[in-house]
């Protein structure tokens, strides 16, 4: 980085660790929050402390929330015995656009990758296997990415919730392989909920 003045390198260097920025992408946020009033700055430092000490998992399914539930966990009116399973909060935000589907979700927070060292037990997959083992929950929907470790561990998951009696479903194939979920349409999301197939 050319620049002498270090607390501005820090800042370009802290925007540049984020998924989908680059240098120049880093360079422009840095000078936006530059060009912050004192205010302002300190109100976009607050809400960054105030979501890494409050938002936390939800005890149920996993998606983020600052609650003991996540909103859609303590709506009453949500299928229960329907559950989504995606691998991050982001991809429940990409269902929820639809407004399509009423059942519930639940949140691995990644996906089996033995390369990257990731195995079962890094991921929300206990809470799972007890939900669908309890009664209440008569499908389960696979809607992890369409990428080679989103298929392992659709396919993982599957041989564990099978022998409890609970269906298995896995999205259609509307939505592009190698992509990620959180960046479909709403359209390409619901016809992959509508059209998706039991394995």
């Amino acid at each position: 980085m050319g620049y002498k003045v270090a607390p501005l390198a820090r800042l370009i260097e802290q925007f540049e660790r984020m998924p989908g920025i680059g240098k120049k992408s880093a360079q422009r946020i840095a000078f936006y929050v530059l060009g912050m009033s004192d205010n302002e700055a300190k109100n976009f430092a607050q809400c960054v402390i105030d979501a890494h000490e409050k938002i936390h998992r939800c005890a149920v399914c996993g998606d983020l929330t600052d609650s003991e539930l996540c909103p859609i966990c303590a709506n009453i009116t949500r299928d229960k015995s329907l559950v989504c399973v995606v691998e991050n909060p982001a991809d429940v935000l990409a269902f929820e656009r639809t407004r399509e589907y009423k059942g519930t979700y639940h949140v691995l927070h990644g996906a089996i990758s033995p390369i990257n060292g990731i195995g079962p037990e890094e991921l929300n997959i206990k809470s799972l296997i007890t939900r669908a083992a309890s009664g209440e929950v008569k499908e389960v929907i696979m809607a992890t990415d369409p990428t080679v470790e989103g298929e392992a561990t659709a396919m993982y998951l599957s041989k564990l919730i099978k022998p409890l009696g609970v269906t298995v479903s896995r999205l259609a194939y509307g939505v592009p392989v190698g992509g990620d979920l959180e960046y479909a349409d709403e359209v390409t999301l619901q016809r992959a909920i509508e059209g998706r197939q039991i394995l």
